[in-house]
């Protein structure tokens, strides 16, 4: 997600930090870079005219010029215009009591995933502890409502659908009856999309809004369509006055210029995005966090939040108190790995921990969740003695059975030891301890172990450096291995 932009952005910054003694000249000239990573994430022209006039105002005062550190305040002035370009957001949804039932009006067009966030929503409101009733009332589409049926059985949330009835209108009404019989507290309505914006969908989404009257009115837009859902939005808005957007799809290649653009062009603020294709991957959108993702700053706040979901807790003080006794096994090894596993792919994780995303993108190739597989493959593969203390344990002979049972080379078996070994090392000292000192712990570890070019600088589990040569054969078995890999997913 913003990849693109992400890329252009810290292009720019990295053109003002290298040019030296800073000028209004060659600051100008470093923000015509910022205004075109902009412009190419398919920001609205006139938004990104107005953001950079602000900008620029700032940054060329004399103020920022003589500063010690120019370029630094030029990305905080520009994460600030950033939060307030996308912002503020209230992310209340202004929802009646539980003894009322509250109706929630779904709009889009086709494509837009309208009906797949009816599902992820209602999800979200019953994990908020609310009852919610999905309704199918898009009748252009029949299969809009065998689609909202199978989502209601997979997330036990009912369904409302009358295939009989031509009338929108009398659908949603008749549910909000049921809705009332069921002990379901909010209506999700899911209406009709089209193609295209065309006066016969507004007229009839004109007559849902003001028959049901619904409590709130979202609009679903395609984030990879870019300025066209901006448009839509905009269009969608002065029809029905919306009271949030919803975007979708910013998983993908998306550039972001929708995210960064509607809340200024139609004055509606982003309550959600989406980020996948499964039905929890709906998440509240924060204008401060998505701007420190967009500059590389990562958003911790948002995968402590997500950990605070999918973490078991008890397990998590268990593997606490024996780190604080100076015990930690490949059990408890795999056990942690298995944890973050819930937080999502690997790249995306490392993406939201600061400092960690440039030693993403340096990965190239490389598979984190294929090697955590082969990882658990080999732990699988030993001993319950070879996984309390795998270093004084496993000798020759066991890392050549270990690696015959998991279908990997005895290097593999090795490396897998000597990585535990650090981590083991590392693990403990982090014990109670909180977490800006353990962020600072896993930056000073990433800073040791890697180089500019991803080439590790020690070997793991010694303090030695390599030489010239050592250097090269390491390079040229992480190439071997890279190789490797290409094949089995070719095969």
């Amino acid at each position: 997600m913003f990849e693109a932009l992400q890329n252009g952005l810290s292009s720019a910054f990295k053109s003002i930090r290298g040019q030296g003694k800073m000028t209004e000249s060659n600051m100008r000239e470093g923000l015509k870079l910022v205004e075109k990573s902009l412009l190419e994430a398919d920001v609205s022209f006139d938004v990104v005219r107005g953001f950079m006039t602000r900008v620029t105002e700032q940054a060329v005062g004399e103020k920022v010029l003589k500063s010690l550190n120019p370029s630094e305040q030029i990305v905080g002035i520009v994460y600030q215009e950033l939060v307030q370009l996308m912002g503020p957001v209230d992310h209340s949804m202004h929802l009646k009591s539980k003894t009322e039932v509250s109706v929630l009006m779904m709009c889009g067009l086709q494509g837009s995933g309208k009906t797949t966030t009816c599902g992820k929503l209602g999800r979200w409101l019953k994990a908020s502890g609310r009852s919610p009733l999905l309704v199918a009332a898009d009748l252009q589409r029949p299969a809009a409502i065998d689609q909202l049926h199978v989502l209601g059985e997979q997330l036990d949330i009912p369904v409302f659908s009358d295939r009989g009835e031509q009338d929108p209108v009398k659908v949603c009404n008749a549910a909000v009856k049921q809705a009332k019989k069921l002990g379901a507290d909010v209506v999700i309505l899911d209406t009709a999309g089209r193609l295209h914006v065309d006066d016969e969908l507004m007229k009839q989404l004109e007559r849902v809004d003001r028959q049901c009257n619904p409590n709130q009115v979202y609009l679903v837009v395609d984030g990879m369509t870019g300025q066209d859902a901006v448009n839509s939005a905009k269009v969608f808005n002065e029809a029905l006055e919306l009271d949030g957007v919803i975007i979708t799809k910013l998983d993908g290649d998306a550039r972001g210029g929708a995210a960064l653009s509607v809340k200024q062009v139609t004055g509606v603020p982003v309550k959600f995005i989406g980020t996948g294709e499964h039905l929890d991957a709906l998440e509240e959108f924060h204008p401060d966090r998505l701007a420190g993702r967009i500059l590389g700053q990562g958003d911790m706040l948002s995968l402590v939040e997500k950990a605070q979901q999918e973490f078991d807790a008890d397990e998590m003080r268990a593997q606490e108190e024996k780190m604080m006794k100076g015990e930690f096994t490949l059990d408890d090894f795999k056990k942690q790995l298995s944890q973050i596993t819930k937080l999502g792919p690997m790249q995306k994780v490392m993406g939201m921990i600061p400092g960690m995303g440039n030693l993403a993108d340096s990965m190239g190739d490389v598979d984190p969740e294929q090697d955590m597989k082969r990882m658990f493959g080999i732990i699988d593969s030993m001993t319950a003695a070879e996984r309390r203390n795998p270093t004084k344990v496993i000798d020759q002979s066991r890392r050549r059975r270990i690696a015959a049972g998991s279908g990997v080379e005895p290097s593999e078996v090795n490396e897998l030891v000597k990585q535990f070994d650090v981590m083991a090392q590392m693990m403990t000292q982090m014990a109670g301890k909180g977490m800006r000192e353990r962020m600072k712990m896993v930056r000073e570890m990433q800073a040791s172990m890697t180089d500019p070019n991803g080439i590790s600088k020690k070997k793991l589990g010694t303090g030695k450096r390599l030489n010239p040569k050592e250097k090269a054969k390491l390079k040229k078995q992480r190439e071997k291995e890279l190789r490797r890999r290409k094949r089995e997913k070719r095969s």
